[in-house]
C-alpha cells in the first residue's frame, strides 16, 4: 500500500539526477536502526533486498482529508503492508513479493519494545511483529521466515503516498467491474480512471470489494504499483530534475529508513537504473497453502505453501526473475484479450492462399478476424506488418506478439480494426492469451501486463 511510494523513489532515481538535487533530501528521512546487534543472519545474496512496510500514520493530514477519505480514528502505527523488493545486481529488474499481514509467523527470541520483557520465540501474525518489537523484530522475523537477507528497511505512511501520487499527476487504473467499499469510501465504476492521491489511497486500502479480502487488496496494490512505475517511466518525470526533486521530497518527508540508506545509495542506484522500465518489474504475493489456519492465542492466520514459497525466496537469493521460463509451446501472455481485437488480413505476397492461412491461424488463436482476407495493394512485402491506429497501440502489440518478427506501423485514423499485411517472412502464428495476471503460476504480475488496454 504506502510502500508503493517508496518503490517509486527507487525507480525515479533512474533519472541519474545529480548529487546537488538529492543531497538535501536525505536530511528529510527519519532514521531507525533495525539491524542493531543482529546475529545469525542469512547469507548475503546478489542484488539488493529492501523490506518495505506501510503504516497508518496520518498526522500530517488535515481533518477535511481524514473525513473525506475515511481516515478517522487514532492510528495504531501498525504494519498492514509488508513487501520485499529485490533490485537485481545489474539494476535492470525489480521483483516485489507481498507478505500478507495475517501470515502465520514465529518470532525469534526478543525484547518487547513497550514493556521491555524478554520473550522466547512464539507464533503470531506477521504484522504483529512491529507492534511487539518494532522494525528490528519485523526484519528479524521476515529473515527467519524467508532466509533472505534484508539490506535496507523503509517505512512509509498515508501522507507520503497521497503526495507522491498527486505530484506525478495521478495514476491510471482500469477495472472491468464496479468497485465499491463502504469502509474506505471507494466507489469506482467499471472503466478507465486516473486516480489522484486520496482516491488512490482508497483504492489500495479497500478490502471489502470482493470476497478475497487482503489477498484481493494485495493484488490491487501490485497492479497499482505497476501502473505507478509505468507513469513514472513514461511521463518524462525522470528527465525533469525539479519534478524528480518534488516527488522524492514528497516521499522522503514521511519515510523512516535504516541509517545505511541515503543519498549515495539513491544516486548510485539511479545511475545504474537508467534503462529501467515497467517490463523490468514483477509483482507477486507469497503462495498460500491454507486460509483460516487457526492458532491458539493468535487467531485465524494464513499458512504459506512452504515448497512454492521456497522457490520464490530462492530466486531472490540467487538474483533470478520470479517468472518461470515459458515452454516453447506455451501461450504467450498479452495485455489485451485476442477476442477483443478485430483484424483484417491482407496478402502482401504473390503466394496464393497465404491470406487465408494467416486469417485462419489468427482466428484459431482467438482473434476476431473478418474471415474475408484480401490482397494487399503491394504484393512484394517481405516483413509482415501490423498496421494500427495509435489509439489502439496495446491491441496492436498483442497482435504483433502472435506474429513473431512482424513490424508495427501506426496509421492515424485507421480506427479500431487492425490490419495484418502478410509478408514472405510469415511462418506461423504464435499462441497468445490474456488472463488475470494474478491467477498465473505463483501469481507473478509483470509491470507491463497490467496497464489499461
Amino acid at each position: 500500500m504506502r510502500t508503493v511510494t517508496t518503490l517509486s523513489v527507487v525507480v525515479l532515481a533512474s533519472a541519474g539526477i545529480g548529487h546537488a538535487v538529492l543531497s538535501s533530501l536525505g536530511e528529510d528521512i527519519t532514521r531507525v536502526d533495525p539491524f542493531r546487534d543482529m546475529k545469525n543472519r542469512p547469507e548475503a545474496g546478489h542484488g539488493m533486498n529492501i523490506l518495505l512496510v506501510g503504516t497508518d500514520g496520518r498526522e500530517r493530514l488535515g481533518r477535511a482529508e481524514r473525513e473525506k477519505y475515511r481516515l478517522g480514528g487514532a492510528p495504531c502505527h501498525c504494519t498492514d503492508t509488508i513487501m520485499i523488493v529485490h533490485i537485481s545486481e545489474n539494476r535492470d529488474r525489480a521483483s516485489v513479493v507481498s507478505l500478507p499481514r495475517d501470515s502465520y509467523a514465529e518470532t525469534p527470541p526478543h525484547t518487547d519494545r513497550v514493556s521491555g520483557e524478554q520473550h522466547h520465540g512464539h507464533p503470531l501474525k506477521l504484522n504483529a511483529a512491529y507492534a511487539e518489537g518494532g522494525p528490528r523484530l519485523t526484519v528479524r522475523t521476515v529473515e527467519k521466515m524467508t532466509r533472505v537477507k534484508i539490506d535496507h528497511y523503509l517505512e512509509v505512511d498515508f501522507t507520503s503516498f497521497m503526495k507522491t501520487v498527486d505530484v506525478v499527476g495521478g495514476v491510471q487504473i482500469c477495472t472491468d467491474r464496479h468497485l465499491k467499499d463502504s469502509h474506505t469510501g471507494l466507489d469506482l465504476p467499471a472503466g478507465r480512471h486516473t486516480l489522484k492521491g486520496g482516491e488512490a489511497l482508497q483504492y489500495v486500502r479497500a478490502r471489502y470489494v470482493d470476497g478475497a479480502s487482503d489477498l484481493g487488496r494485495m493484488k490491487r496494490q501490485q497492479h497499482f504499483m505497476a501502473a505507478l512505475v509505468d507513469r513514472a517511466t513514461s511521463s518524462g518525470i525522470l528527465l525533469n530534475p525539479m519534478k524528480f526533486r518534488d516527488v522524492t521530497r514528497a516521499v522522503l518527508g514521511s519515510v523512516r529508513a535504516d541509517k545505511g540508506f541515503g543519498t549515495g545509495e539513491l544516486l548510485d542506484l539511479g545511475r545504474a537504473m537508467r534503462n529501467f522500465s515497467p517490463s523490468s518489474s514483477e509483482f507477486m504475493t507469497v503462495p498460500i497453502a491454507r486460509m483460516g489456519y487457526a492458532v491458539k492465542g493468535v487467531g485465524s492466520t494464513l499458512k504459506w505453501d512452504t515448497a512454492k514459497a521456497e522457490q520464490i525466496f530462492d530466486a531472490l537469493r540467487r538474483d533470478q526473475p520470479l517468472t518461470l521460463r515459458r515452454s516453447p509451446d506455451a501461450a504467450l501472455r498479452v495485455p489485451v484479450d485476442p477476442r477483443q481485437i478485430r483484424v483484417q488480413v491482407e496478402n502482401g505476397t504473390p503466394t496464393a492462399g497465404l491470406g487465408r492461412r494467416v486469417d485462419a491461424a489468427l482466428a484459431a488463436t482467438g482473434f476476431r478476424t473478418t474471415r474475408v482476407p484480401a490482397n494487399a495493394a503491394e504484393r512484394n512485402v517481405r516483413r509482415t506488418v501490423v498496421a494500427h491506429d495509435p489509439r489502439w497501440d496495446r491491441s496492436a502489440k498483442s497482435l504483433a506478439a502472435a506474429l513473431p518478427g512482424s513490424e508495427l506501423r501506426a496509421v492515424k485514423g485507421q480506427g479500431p480494426t487492425l490490419k495484418v499485411i502478410a509478408g514472405t517472412d510469415f511462418v506461423k502464428v504464435r499462441k497468445v492469451r490474456a488472463e488475470d495476471p494474478g491467477q498465473g503460476e505463483f501469481g507473478v504480475v509483470r509491470g507491463d501486463e497490467v496497464n489499461c488496454s
